[in-house]
C-alpha cells in the first residue's frame, strides 16, 4: 500500500528524527514491534521499542513527554479496554496538540474468550466524544494505510487507531474509492440503476458482513448503497458537497452497524433509521458465535 512507499518521506518531510513505539506489556498481541525494532533494556538504551509493562497511562504520559521534546513521532499499542487507564494522558495529548499514535487492538467482542472484562463496548464513543482526537476504525489492510500515514501527517493531536483482534476480509476497490478513504467516510458498494433505496453504514470488523448483506440484496434488485466510515471526525470535518455525495439527505432509510455502543451513530441515521450495536456488557465465547449472538451478521444485517 501506498503507506509503506511514502513513510520515510513524510517522516523526512516533518523534520522527524525516529518512530519510537512501544506497548504495555503486550507486545506479542498488538503487533507493534516493527522488523526495525530494537527494545531498549537496562544494559542497552540504543534501542527504539519500549516496553512498558501494566502501565498504560504511564506509558501514554511518556510518548507526551516524547512528543513534547521534539524529533520523536511515538507510538504504543494495547487493547482498546485499557484506552480507560490512559485516559488522562490521552486528554492532555489532545489539549497540548501533540502527536501521539494509539494503537488499541482487540477492538469488539471479536476478543473472544476474555469476556466482558475486557471486551470494549463505549470506548469508541467516549474516544470519540474527545476534542481533537482523530479515531480511525478500518475495515481491511488498505484503510488501515491510510489511516497509519493520516496519523503520521497529523502533526496538531493525537490519533488513535483502533483495530480488530481477528483476520478482515480484504474490501474490493477502484482507484477513486482508495483515493477517497482519506476523507474518513466514502461509498463502498453503490445501489444500480438510481438513487439508493437505504444507505448501510458501517465500521471495522462489520464491513465484511454489511458488504455480504448489501452484495445480496443488490443481486435481488433493491438499491442499497454501502458506506465505509472509518473516522467519522474525519469524514465530518468533510465539505457539505462530499457529505451530501456520499450520505444523500434524501435517503433517510439508513441502517449503521458497530460492534460497540450505538450513542455515536444516531446522529447519521437520523430518526427514522436504526443502529445494529451493542449497548451491553459482552460475554466470553468464541468471535463467531458472539458476533451471532449479537446479531453481528450478514444475515442479521439483511
Amino acid at each position: 500500500t501506498r503507506a509503506s512507499s511514502q513513510l520515510v518521506l513524510n517522516a523526512i518531510g516533518h523534520g522527524m528524527a525516529e518512530l519510537v513505539g512501544g506497548s504495555a506489556d503486550l507486545t506479542g498481541s498488538v503487533n507493534t514491534f516493527r522488523k526495525d525494532s530494537k527494545a531498549v533494556t537496562p544494559d542497552d538504551a540504543t534501542g527504539n521499542y519500549i516496553n512498558y509493562g501494566v502501565r498504560e497511562f504511564a506509558m501514554t504520559a511518556m510518548m507526551n513527554g516524547m512528543a513534547l521534546h521534539g524529533g520523536f513521532a511515538p507510538y504504543a499499542g494495547t487493547f482498546l479496554v485499557f484506552s480507560d487507564y490512559a485516559r488522562n494522558a490521552i486528554r492532555l495529548a489532545a489539549l497540548m496538540h501533540q502527536r501521539v499514535m494509539l494503537v488499541y487492538t482487540h477492538d469488539s467482542i471479536g476478543l473472544g474468550e476474555d469476556g466482558p472484562t475486557h471486551q470494549p463496548i463505549e470506548q469508541l464513543a467516549s474516544l470519540r466524544a474527545m476534542p481533537n482526537l482523530a479515531v480511525w476504525r478500518p475495515c481491511d489492510a488498505t484503510e488501515t494505510a491510510v489511516a497509519w500515514l493520516a496519523a503520521i501527517e497529523r502533526t496538531a493531536g493525537p490519533t488513535a487507531l483502533v483495530l480488530t483482534r481477528q483476520a478482515l476480509l480484504q474490501q474490493t476497490r477502484d482507484a477513486a474509492q482508495q483515493a477517497a478513504i482519506d476523507c474518513g467516510g466514502y461509498v463502498l458498494i453503490d445501489a444500480q440503476g438510481g438513487v439508493p433505496q437505504a444507505i448501510v453504514i458501517a465500521t471495522g470488523s462489520e464491513v465484511a458482513p454489511a458488504a455480504e448483506a448489501v452484495r445480496a440484496l443488490n443481486a435481488q434488485g433493491a438499491r442499497v448503497r454501502l458506506v465505509s466510515m472509518p473516522s467519522s471526525d474525519t469524514f465530518d470535518a468533510q465539505d457539505a458537497r462530499w457529505r451530501e455525495a456520499v450520505l444523500p439527505k434524501a435517503v433517510t432509510r439508513r441502517l449503521a452497524i458497530e460492534a460497540g455502543a450505538t450513542q455515536s451513530w444516531w446522529k447519521y441515521v437520523g430518526s427514522d433509521g436504526c443502529v445494529l450495536g451493542i449497548d451491553r456488557f459482552g460475554a466470553s465465547g468464541k468471535a463467531a458465535d458472539l458476533f451471532a449472538h449479537y446479531g453481528l451478521t450478514a444475515a442479521h444485517v439483511t
